[in-house]
């Protein structure tokens, strides 16, 4: 039996064990926290369970992403409950935009962004609609074989000569913001933030090809989970276990090394030694190099040199009292006080369920609140200044708090908790290389990174194509797991829309 090691309990590396234990395979999972899910993990601090990141849950939808792991890993159900109202967009002159989930009434989202609003979210739409159904057949790219580049062409043929999607293709070569040459200033800020969220980067920088899709996301099956965006990672790992894997916590692996051309030992610094056919790693590129014997480290050297290219994110934590806040309340709202983004002048803010009683005392609710950050300045001033440090992070959480209050009035006088985050925070609990997190800014097509390290070695998560989102990182977890399932002659079937 093919032996898997799976290293890091994120969404991608728990959709990639789950597939392949409910193949058959024998499948171990070592994570090094006490809980999974990573960045999109839940964690509990003075009665309160706060979601890790300020995050949406896209993908639930019949033959959507979510679907699709559903059908390969055996999951029945999710404890999810659908969302009317995916997000709402506060702009700086005081214009609030729903992100509805329902496409019928998806013209509420952008009748106040100006007369070229209709004409780019046509565009939008159209692109986004086509490239779903792409992305959807888990197509191998960037091509790393010549196996990649048949199957590519197998599903990608047809797919160009449906719907006149040849023509889809010139924005594989663009920016999104050659979409918005008569953009209002409003229609531009709107764009400019959801693509932050979604692809790390703005309209000026963003493929256009990749962006459409990442717009996309709102209406793509949004949904808020029992418990936390935990749930999500704690069913994979039920289902894991269902199916005769095994998950194990306070595993924190320091060594990878090779014993055979086909054999890999994985160490943990607890004293574990296991050793694989397989090894799939849920960690940043660096955190990979790290670990690995010069054999593998090699193998690296073209991603290494990136790692100032990304973000880091500072968090707030609040625990308040939900005495002014209707049960309808929406959940989500993104905050845009000023350009540039991030560093407090943008902030995403997700608030717990009022029908979701195990995520805070009776009375109260749990809300994340985060913002982009640059990595530089927080690892020099905790490497040379710990007072500048401290002053920062208090000065940057004030700041952070303030925009959220534009959504959340009286946020500060409800509050009987406070606590914030930052890249170095990231770092100490995920691990994650300088707390860098969200995946590379996707500017282009061809600078992706693909999962096949070596033949026996794979990564998977917001580093590798397709990127950030519990959606794309799903997605990415079924590729690798077909891709090592077809390796040993097993073929899995999906249904994914169409």
């Amino acid at each position: 039996m093919t032996r898997v090691i799976v290293i890091g309990a994120g969404i991608g590396g728990l959709t990639t064990a789950a597939v392949l234990a409910r193949a058959g395979l024998d499948v171990t999972v070592l994570e090094s926290q006490v809980y999974p899910g990573g960045c999109a993990g839940t964690f509990f601090h003075q009665g309160y369970r706060f979601d890790s990141g300020a995050t949406l849950a896209a993908g639930f939808y019949p033959g959507g992403p979510m679907d699709l792991v559903s059908q390969a890993a055996g999951i029945t159900s999710w404890p999810i409950q659908k969302s009317n109202m995916a997000i709402v967009v506060h702009l700086p002159d005081g214009t609030q935009i729903n992100r509805w989930t329902d496409d019928s009434q998806r013209g509420e989202d952008h009748k106040e962004l100006g007369p070229h609003s209709s004409a780019f979210y046509k565009w939008q739409n159209q692109t986004a609609n086509s490239l779903w159904k792409l992305a959807l057949k888990l197509p191998p790219w960037p091509p790393q074989s010549i196996a990649d580049f048949a199957r590519i062409s197998e599903i990608g043929i047809p797919w160009l000569l449906s719907d006149h999607n040849f023509l889809v293709l010139r924005d594989s070569f663009r920016k999104v913001s050659s979409h918005l040459q008569n953009a209002s200033d409003n229609l531009r800020l709107f764009v400019d933030a959801q693509l932050l969220i979604s692809a790390q980067v703005t309209s000026e920088y963003a493929n256009a090809f990749y962006g459409a899709a990442a717009l996309d996301l709102p209406r793509r099956g949004v949904v808020h989970l029992m418990g936390g965006m935990g749930a999500i990672a704690e069913t994979l790992v039920d289902s894991i276990r269902s199916n005769g894997g095994q998950v194990f916590y306070r595993q924190e692996v320091t060594h990878i090394s090779t014993i055979t051309k086909n054999r890999m030992l994985v160490e943990s610094k607890q004293g574990g030694s296991f050793e694989a056919d397989v090894v799939i790693g849920n960690l940043s590129p660096w955190n990979a190099a790290a670990l690995v014997d010069k054999e593998l480290k090699g193998k690296f050297s073209r991603i290494q040199s990136e790692l100032s290219d990304g973000w880091g994110a500072f968090m707030v934590y609040v625990g308040l009292k939900d005495c002014n806040l209707q049960p309808d309340f929406p959940l989500h709202h993104q905050i845009i006080v000023r350009r540039p983004f991030g560093e407090g002048n943008s902030v995403f803010a997700s608030l717990s369920p009022s029908w979701d009683p195990g995520r805070a005392p009776v009375g109260h609710r749990a809300l994340t609140i985060s913002t982009h950050t640059k990595l530089s300045e927080w690892w020099n001033l905790y490497e040379h200044d710990r007072v500048a440090y401290e002053a920062r992070k208090e000065e940057l959480a004030v700041k952070t708090l303030s925009a959220a209050e534009i959504a959340l009035p009286g946020l500060r006088e409800s509050a009987n908790m406070i606590m914030s985050g930052t890249p170095v925070t990231f770092q100490r609990y995920t691990l994650r290389e300088r707390g860098w997190v969200g995946g590379f800014p996707q500017t282009s097509l061809f600078r992706a990174i693909g999962p096949r390290i070596a033949s026996n070695f794979w990564l998977v998560g917001d580093s590798i194509f397709p990127g950030q989102s519990t959606a794309a990182v799903s997605l990415g977890g079924l590729r690798v797991a077909d891709m090592v399932l077809k390796k040993i002659g097993i073929r899995q079937k999906y249904t994914p829309s169409v």
